[in-house]
C-alpha cells in the first residue's frame, strides 16, 4: 500500500516540476484556470454535462501530451549531450503532438464556448462594472508574469545553472 501512495506523489510531483519548468504547462494551466473560472464563476455559458466531460477530456490529453513531451525531451538530454538527428526527431515529434493535442482543444473549446450570446452578456457584465473588469486585467497580468517567470526565484536559478536544458552529468 505504501508503493501505492509513492507512485502518486511522484506522479503528482511529475505534474508540478512540469510546471515549474515548462513555460508551455503553465500556458496550458493557465488557459484551462480562466476557461474553468468563468464557467464556475459566471452562468453565461450554457454547457451540457457531457460538453464538460468532452472539456475535460480535451485538457486532460493536451496536459497528458505535455508531460509525455517533457519526459521525451529529458529523457533524449540525458542520453547524449551531443545533437543528434533522431533525438532532435524524437523531440520535434513529441512536441508535435503537444500542438496537434493543443488545436484539438482549442477547437473543442470554441464548438462548445462558442456562444456569441454568452460573450455579449459577459462584455455586458464587464461594462456594468468596471471593477471587475479591473481584476481580470490585473489577474492577466499576474497570470502573464506566472506564464514567463514561473515560480519565481527557483524557476529562474534553475534556468540560469541550466540555460541549455541539457543535463549535466557529472
Amino acid at each position: 500500500m505504501k508503493e501505492l501512495f509513492l507512485s502518486f506523489g511522484y506522479a503528482f510531483r511529475g505534474i508540478f516540476m512540469s510546471l515549474v519548468h515548462e513555460r508551455n504547462m503553465r500556458i496550458h494551466f493557465v488557459c484551462m484556470a480562466y476557461m474553468y473560472a468563468f464557467l464556475s464563476v459566471y452562468d453565461f455559458f450554457e454547457v451540457t454535462r457531457t460538453q464538460f466531460a468532452i472539456l475535460f477530456l480535451a485538457n486532460a490529453l493536451v496536459v497528458a501530451a505535455e508531460l509525455i513531451n517533457t519526459a521525451v525531451e529529458r529523457a533524449v538530454d540525458h542520453a547524449s549531450e551531443k545533437r543528434t538527428e533522431n533525438g532532435k526527431l524524437a523531440k520535434d515529434a513529441a512536441a508535435g503532438a503537444v500542438l496537434c493535442c493543443a488545436i484539438f482543444a482549442v477547437a473543442t473549446g470554441v464548438a462548445v464556448l462558442g456562444q456569441k450570446a454568452a460573450f455579449l452578456k459577459l462584455f455586458a457584465y464587464y461594462r456594468e462594472t468596471p471593477g471587475m473588469f479591473v481584476v481580470f486585467v490585473l489577474s492577466v497580468v499576474l497570470s502573464t508574469l506566472f506564464i514567463f517567470k514561473g515560480f519565481g526565484k527557483y524557476s529562474r536559478r534553475e534556468q540560469n545553472a541550466n540555460p541549455g536544458g541539457k543535463e549535466k552529468t557529472p
